[in-house]
């Protein structure tokens, strides 16, 4: 993946002196948030089968959410209400942070705010196309994805699922669809 953001432990001495604000993304950040993206993921992303489930819609913008510096987007993440089978759920992603902002624990604080707000929204699930090393911490797994289809090829090693509590793991399981936010 070109430019993969790093969600890793921040590395020592690398904290800016000001940590982000990190606050829901408004419908003036979509060009902003947009670019963020563009830049951490190059052209390769419209090729990807989760962007089937994003194209020619808006995100859930009460659940997605960009960071600021200095009156700068420096990081984002997104959630797009989705169904799995007949079990509503969100899909997360992408998430990007700016090169020269990554290794400070940005991308995870981004994942754990949008886990945090999903579940107080009262979401059954998130799912989400990753790394299970990166996002086991967060209490994603491939286990809780296993039996959810995709609209399109991908490794099965790679489709996650954090069940919020409405909706178990073991209900995750059909085909994905993109619904309105």
């Amino acid at each position: 993946m070109p430019n993969a953001i790093a969600i890793a432990a921040p590395k020592a001495g690398a904290l800016s002196a000001v940590a982000p604000l990190i606050a829901p993304e408004r419908a003036q950040d979509a060009r902003l948030v947009e670019g963020l993206i563009d830049r951490a993921f190059g052209p390769g992303r419209f090729a990807k089968t989760a962007e089937r489930l994003r194209e020619g819609r808006v995100p859930d913008l009460t659940l997605s959410f960009v960071a600021w510096s200095g009156g700068e987007a420096v990081g984002c993440v997104r959630q797009w209400p989705i169904l799995i089978g007949d079990a509503p759920a969100m899909l997360l992603g992408p998430i990007a942070v700016e090169e020269d902002r990554r290794h400070e624990g940005l991308g995870a604080s981004l994942i754990q705010r949008a886990c945090d707000a999903a579940r107080e929204a009262g979401c059954g699930a998130i799912l989400l196309v990753g790394d299970e090393p990166l996002f086991g911490p967060f209490g994603f797994t491939a286990a809780a994805a296993r039996r959810v289809v995709l609209p399109g090829p991908v490794d099965p090693r790679r489709v996650l699922a954090l069940s919020l509590g409405r909706v178990p793991a073991s209900d995750l399981s059909g085909p994905v669809r993109a619904i309105a936010a």
